[in-house]
């Protein structure tokens, strides 16, 4: 056992120093940074996906609204980074509780659609409502300062942020690790995989439902709020379904319910989009071809295939 807490702490240390060890540079550290926020932002929807066996369309609107309060809250009311955070975390709540007493009483194929529904309306406002900026969007955003005590973190630049990045990364895999050893975890898979049971149980479907969609809103919301730190500032943009297809990508491409799938998933698209680029057009179509190809040959994801590989060899 403490072997392994030994192991797991070498990781972890190795894992923020990787940048540095790479050679460093504003560019690596950009992309790293962006890896770790747009995982944190994947990790969200997972917890839908892979535990609920839903499949969520509007969870861009979380991470629109962990960007837009930050946003708000930073320009308007002069807020630091503590309470922009817990701001974008309790707007996130409030969103999700009603669009999930609006949505979770569906299932499957209309769930996705009114979802995807209520995204649209989100993108809509966001692009004509002058109170969030319109098509300007909200600028401005001071730089990312937080301070604890004595200890005070500028973080200038994106090399600056990687250590707030690196820290909610970590924040966001043990609050995923935990559900799923969770009491609520357990009920979650069990109304997925057999609402009868679960309800023979006594485990009521709805409430947990809605319990693990609230828990989702806030992990994508906080990827938001870094996100706004990051860029400086916030436009519609948040809501481009790019972001949609990236999280969805993220979450299948490696395979459902594994914990680190949504980093490596992040991690292989934004090293095609930021080293290997073959423009900003070609590169969505590539997304999304790669997102098609994985549901219609191998559902399973990446694990599935080495599997299968796997059992063939011996």
């Amino acid at each position: 056992m403490l072997f392994r807490g030994l192991l797991a702490a070498l990781v972890v240390v190795a894992g923020f120093f990787l940048p540095r060890l790479l050679g460093g540079g504003g560019e690596l550290y950009s992309a790293f940074v962006l890896i770790a926020i747009f995982a944190v932002m994947a990790y969200g929807l997972d917890l839908i996906v892979s535990d609920l066996g839903e499949v969520s369309l509007c969870h861009t609107v979380f991470f629109a609204v962990g960007a837009y309060t930050t946003a708000l809250m930073s320009t308007g009311l002069g807020s630091g980074p503590i309470m922009t955070f817990l701001g974008a975390s309790l707007a996130s709540l409030c969103v999700a509780a009603l669009i999930g007493l609006i949505t979770l009483k569906l299932r499957e194929f209309v769930f996705s659609l009114v979802t995807y529904a209520l995204a649209v309306v989100a993108g809509t406002l966001a692009q004509h409502w002058s109170f969030l900026g319109g098509s300007d969007g909200l600028r401005g955003i001071p730089m990312l300062a937080l301070s604890l005590g004595n200890f005070t973190l500028a973080a200038e630049g994106d090399e600056g942020i990687w250590l707030v990045a690196y820290v909610l990364l970590l924040l966001s895999l043990w609050i995923i690790h935990s559900f799923r050893r969770s009491t609520l975890g357990q009920a979650a898979i069990m109304v997925h995989l057999n609402p009868r049971l679960a309800i023979m149980s006594g485990i009521d479907p709805a409430r947990t439902r809605l319990q693990v969609f609230l828990l989702s809103a806030p992990v994508t919301a906080s990827a938001g709020w870094l996100y706004a730190y990051q860029r400086a500032y916030i436009s519609a943009d948040v809501l481009d379904p790019y972001f949609l297809i990236l999280m969805l990508t993220a979450v299948v491409l490696v395979g459902k319910r594994m914990l680190l799938g949504p980093i490596i998933g992040v991690a292989l698209i934004l090293i095609q989009e930021r080293f290997f680029s073959m423009g900003a057009y070609v590169d969505k179509i590539i997304l999304g071809s790669v997102l098609i190809a994985v549901l219609v040959l191998q559902p399973n994801g990446l694990q599935g295939l080495f599997a299968r590989y796997g059992r063939q060899s011996r």
